[in-house]
């Protein structure tokens, strides 16, 4: 890099050891020297940065390919594998060679769950998550079958290459690792032009650590990105960026890894009003005039589990009033309040608290096992990260039930039975 225009900059690579024996050592970014916050690690010109308009050669072919059918990380990951092909006559040798010792690894745990097998992915039982990473790979399959558009769009920059067309000259395997590969390493530049906005960074991820209580990011400036970092550091410590507000489940689905302290993590609950409810037009107007759908997702934060219990109440009554003079009154009104007896609050919380309930059995383990299993300093670096992940998501369920079932508890009659419900909101 320094010989072809990396000016000086405050950061080395180092080596540490693989999780597993069988992979070659990881390298990682560290501070050089002494850093203090707002010094300048590292500044990478943009003649040493890819992205789409490098790629492609032309902004209007790239924002057309990936406003319709392929991602940036699709096209990304094509061009490299044409690159690899050419071996050290490739001008990005060095860089695929980085990456292929990487295998889609950030610093802190192991590949995507992408590139998990299915027993690995049953470590996942009971999360979402899951569903998740077989939706992604279903997702990265349609992008493979729709690989040759870029070859004929883009024809005049394939020329170079002297090999078949992409789904002939790349097996869908090898795809897929090059997609994780340039998933757990894109940057995703502001402030720039759509063709330029995924960047792959030498000197960025994977080998720098991710942390998502840190606030430095690669940053575009004037011919380059830079990083600047917002915290002192010692000479050798590793440099670690921010990872975006994301939470656990696309940390781990992006870059295999699960942060502890993640306080964007949260869980999602989707509730919808019922289609078979003869006022379901109502209804659906009412949720509409007080910004919700009638298909709603509701966010629930970790430490902000109540509040969210709080905010999905209302949509709930709602979704229970039965008697069409109470509806009137709630069309009429302006704002969420739907009348409310015990009897429909209790069957409101109890819908709530069986939800919450039912998605906890759904794990295989308990939350002791899987602490206990995290004790043990033998498990498999991928089944740790697995149980990390549902740890924490049934810590967030059961906040949520215990939330629910204090205020059932102070319903002032605990011997009222639950209102008939026959056109309940849906809860999944």
């Amino acid at each position: 890099m320094h010989e072809n225009g990396l000016p000086p900059c405050k950061v080395v690579l180092r080596e540490k050891q693989s999780h597993d024996e069988k992979h070659r050592p990881i390298h990682y970014v560290a501070a050089s020297e002494d850093l203090q916050v707002g010094d300048v690690a590292f500044s990478v010109p943009n003649s040493l940065v890819v992205t789409l308009e490098r790629v492609l050669g032309n902004e209007t072919i790239a924002e057309l390919l990936t406003t319709n059918k392929l991602s940036e990380l699709a096209c990304l990951a094509l061009y490299l594998m044409y690159e690899k092909k050419q071996g050290k006559k490739s001008f990005w040798h060095p860089f695929i060679r980085e990456l292929d010792r990487q295998r889609g690894r950030g610093q802190l745990a192991v590949e995507s769950p992408l590139l998990w097998s299915d027993s690995e992915l049953d470590y996942l039982t009971g999360s979402p998550t899951r569903a998740e990473v077989l939706d992604r790979n279903e997702g990265v399959k349609r992008e493979y079958n729709e690989l040759d558009t870029v070859w004929f769009m883009a024809g005049s920059l394939f020329k170079q290459y002297p090999y078949d067309i992409p789904t002939e000259a790349f097996p869908f395997e090898i795809f897929k690792q090059a997609f994780v590969a340039v998933q757990s390493c894109v940057v995703h530049l502001q402030k720039v032009s759509l063709a330029r906005r995924f960047a792959l960074v030498p000197l960025g991820p994977p080998l720098l650590a991710y942390k998502s209580n840190c606030k430095a990011m690669l940053t575009a400036v004037d011919g380059a990105v830079e990083l600047v970092v917002d915290r002192p550091y010692k000479a050798g410590e590793p440099i670690a960026v921010w990872c975006g507000p994301q939470p656990n489940s696309r940390l781990l689905l992006n870059y295999g890894f699960v942060d502890e302290d993640n306080p964007y993590d949260r869980i999602v609950v989707e509730a919808s009003l019922n289609t078979e409810d003869p006022q379901y037009q109502d209804k659906r107007m009412v949720a509409q005039r007080n910004g919700k759908l009638a298909v709603q997702v509701f966010n629930v934060y970790v430490g902000r589990e109540k509040e969210a219990i709080l905010e999905m109440l209302p949509y709930l009554r709602l979704g229970y009033v039965s008697d069409p003079h109470e509806m009137q009154s709630v069309v009429s009104s302006q704002g969420p309040i739907c009348p409310v007896s015990p009897c429909m609050e209790r069957a409101v919380l109890d819908q709530l608290s069986d939800y919450f309930k039912h998605r906890l059995s759904l794990y295989l383990t308990t939350l002791s096992e899987d602490e206990a299993a995290l004790s043990g300093s033998n498990l498999d670096p991928k089944k740790r990260v697995a149980v990390q992940l549902v740890l924490l998501e049934k810590k967030m369920l059961n906040a949520c039930l215990h939330a629910t079932m204090e205020l059932i508890s102070q319903l002032p009659d605990h011997t009222i039975s639950p209102c008939p419900a026959p056109f309940a909101p849906l809860l999944k």
